[in-house]
């Protein structure tokens, strides 16, 4: 752990991020002769449990047969893995002695094994870029959803045996939703959060997957892509954070141990990481022929250039006659080339313009309904989050100040609802980037920040300052601090939630004792 602390802050120091300090840190223990910690891969696979868990409650089980998830993400995959085995392959084709008389099957394996992206990368990418709800997050985690079930039926057949009849019992999940459901309504916003949170990915999850014979992994998806949609969701996720990041530091050290690479090693890992943009490049393509708009394409393609952990698991596990030993060593090294340079790309906007000849702009009308521009500007005041807070102030300022209002609300579910009791909402996530690249706030005069997380608020708040607009800006915080902080972000007023809260409590108190008395 003194390591891994030396080589995130290390990095940090140097503005890169901390993950290429702990990726560093493993490659330096093991080449200072360190054993492996098994205490730091059992770290590591907690923290890859807790992370597919929060991964599950972001995503909704309707966007995985989209054609931008399910079509794309299956043609991605046969692409990739012909574009490495072809490289593969030709490597085969020299006397070079690691690579040398390569098979067929070999360099399938390889190619399929390297066609994936890291879920644990790309996540903490998005986290990075506060993204994870943006279009392009949300396809990402799609795609990757698809990506660990392929991974799981490979590696079950890899293994010859299939789960016996018990593994019908994960089934059992499904009516078990409602119980866990109501457990996330116990604890509301208590300590206790986290705790279950955990508890939730480990016992229901990861223990009983694997007790029928299942991926761990898997389980820990499935039980919170159940929950996913619950009002308590998204603070369920935020409330793990710390925990699940605490224990990622021991997934990245355990990458740096599986052995420090010599020269050899290094040129063939620099030739799969080569296939790397043509393969970014193909999903960008794919992508925008699904309807999205160039620069989501382009995001969403740049946040999956890599290579993922499981090409590693499979090469460890695979017969030396189909995989030869040293490329493990070859494929650890590409895996963490690809995090280096993904973590050095960032968003890579200046792929966006580049590409305007191969993904021109289209028609509104043939973009994807979820990446076409969102017109809010004949509507003179917009309110963000439309929770009660939220609700209550477009009441306010329909009916009392006849101002035309509009909500945003990036729950769909409450959204539809309120849009059936006669309110108009569209359904979009304000701290989302690419909202504010789409938005047109035209004539709008006031926006009020609603949102429960005072974070989300200022995000927003950065967004809208940052995309141009001069108006009112007021927000809502739960402490005098969050106001200041609000205020001095660029917000014109506010309000403290606990304000006028004595008053109003002292007048429906007067109101029911009147109602007592003539009673």
């Amino acid at each position: 752990m003194l390591a891994a602390l030396a080589g995130g802050l290390l990095a940090a120091g140097l503005r890169l991020p901390p993950l290429l300090g702990f990726l560093a840190a493993g490659f330096a223990l093991h080449g200072a002769g360190v054993a492996r910690v098994e205490a730091v891969q059992v770290v590591a696979e907690l923290g890859v449990t807790l992370l597919l868990f929060s991964v599950g409650l972001k995503v909704d089980v309707r966007t995985l047969a989209r054609r931008e998830v399910l079509g794309v993400g299956a043609a991605h995959l046969v692409v990739s893995t012909a574009l490495t085995a072809a490289v593969v392959g030709a490597l085969g084709a020299t006397s070079w002695a690691i690579v040398g008389d390569t098979g067929w099957r070999t360099a399938l394996l390889v190619g399929f094994v390297l066609s994936f992206a890291s879920t644990v990368f790309v996540v903490k990418l998005l986290e990075e870029q506060s993204a994870s709800r943006s279009l392009s997050g949300r396809t990402a985690l799609g795609i990757l959803v698809l990506q660990d079930l392929a991974a799981v039926v490979f590696l079950t057949a890899s293994h010859g045996s299939l789960p016996g009849p018990e593994a019908f019992l994960v089934l059992l999940l499904l009516p078990g939703a409602w119980l866990l459901r109501r457990l996330l309504d116990l604890v509301g916003g208590s300590e206790l959060r986290p705790l279950v949170g955990v508890v939730l990915a480990l016992v229901p999850g990861y223990a009983l997957f694997e007790a029928v014979g299942l991926k761990g992994d898997l389980g820990a998806l499935a039980v919170g892509m159940l929950l996913a949609g619950h009002p308590s969701s998204e603070a369920l996720a935020k409330s793990m954070l710390p925990v699940k990041d605490l224990f990622l530091v021991g997934f990245f050290l355990s990458i740096g141990f599986t052995g420090m690479p010599d020269l050899p090693h290094v040129l063939v890992a620099l030739a799969l990481v080569a296939v790397v943009p043509a393969r970014a490049l193909a999903l960008a393509l794919l992508l925008w022929r699904a309807g999205l708009r160039r620069r989501t394409s382009v995001r969403t393609a740049v946040s999956m250039a890599n290579f993922s952990e499981f090409a590693l698991i499979v090469a460890v596990g695979a017969p030396a006659s189909v995989l030869p030993p040293d490329w493990v060593a070859v494929i650890a090294t590409a895996i963490a080339l690809t995090f280096v340079l993904g973590s050095l790309a960032g968003r890579a906007e200046w792929l966006v313009p580049a590409t305007r000849r191969l993904l021109p702009d289209r028609p509104a009308a043939r973009v994807h309904p979820e990446d076409r521009p969102v017109d809010v500007g004949h509507h003179e005041a917009v309110v963000l989050g439309m929770g009660r807070v939220g609700k209550a102030s477009y009441e306010r300022l329909a009916h009392e100040h006849g101002l035309s209002v509009v909500g945003v609300e990036n729950s769909v579910e409450r959204a539809e609802r309120l849009r059936a009791e006669g309110l108009d909402v569209v359904e979009a996530d304000a701290t989302d980037p690419e909202f504010w690249e789409r938005v047109r706030t035209g004539n709008v005069g006031l926006v009020l920040l609603a949102m429960p997380f005072h974070g989300n608020n200022i995000e927003a708040l950065g967004h809208l300052r940052g995309s141009g607009y001069s108006g009112t800006v007021a927000v809502v915080a739960q402490h005098d601090s969050d106001l200041e902080h609000a205020r001095t972000a660029g917000a014109a007023t506010g309000l403290q939630l606990y304000d006028g809260a004595g008053a109003e409590l002292a007048d429906r108190a007067v109101l029911a004792m009147g109602s007592h008395r003539d009673g």
